[in-house]
Parts: C-alpha cells; structure tokens; sequence
C-alpha cells in the first residue's frame, strides 16, 4: 500500500491527521474541505511539511483529495474505520495520551 514506517512518533503527521480527524464544516472556507495553505496555518507548520504529511495519510487511505487547483483535503471517516489495526499511521492517530481535545471542541 505504501512504504512508510514509524519508527519514532511523527508529532507532525499526527498533528495534521488529527486536525483533519476533528475537522468541522465551520473550520473550512469550503465545503469540498480545506486547502493545505489552510491547513499548514491552522497546524502552525510550514507548508512543505504539511504537503509530505498529506501525501502520507493520502497514501495511507486516510484523507481524500478533491480537485486539482486549488487542492482540499478531507479526512476519510469510512476508510479510516476500515483500516488494519496494526497500521502505523492508525496506531498513530488513535494515541490519544498527549491530545489537548480542548484544541479541537468548544464546550
């Protein structure tokens, strides 16, 4: 599927899988999702990154792309529910000990 292994935690690959995970309409300025522009402001990393770290979720079945230009990313709640337990980036993302959920609601 792909070739892509975690041997330490990638806290950047877990930050944009997670915000695209609790993605609301609301947090878009579309309804196809976000762009990776959007995106890399809102996780506070450069752009670059956050282009590899999608790549890595697209690759992994994760989120999808829809269009060309602009891009927007949406994270994919059916495949993601369908994914092998023992996937590195599903492990990764369902590591809840470090998460600051109060990042992602408002209560």
């Amino acid at each position: 599927m792909y070739d892509y292994e975690l041997e330490t935690e990638d806290k950047e690959l877990k930050k944009v899988g997670l915000e695209l995970m609790f993605m609301t309409p609301e947090k878009c300025s579309s309804e196809k999702g976000i762009t990776a522009v959007e995106l890399a402001k809102l996780v506070d990393l450069p752009l670059e990154t956050v282009k590899k770290k999608l790549t890595i979720l697209k690759d992994a079945g994760i989120v999808r792309v829809i269009g060309i230009n602009p891009k927007y990313w949406k994270f994919d709640d059916y495949n993601f529910q369908r994914i092998d337990e023992n996937d590195d980036v599903y492990r990764l993302l369902c590591n809840f000990d470090d998460v600051d959920f109060d990042r992602f609601f408002q209560y």
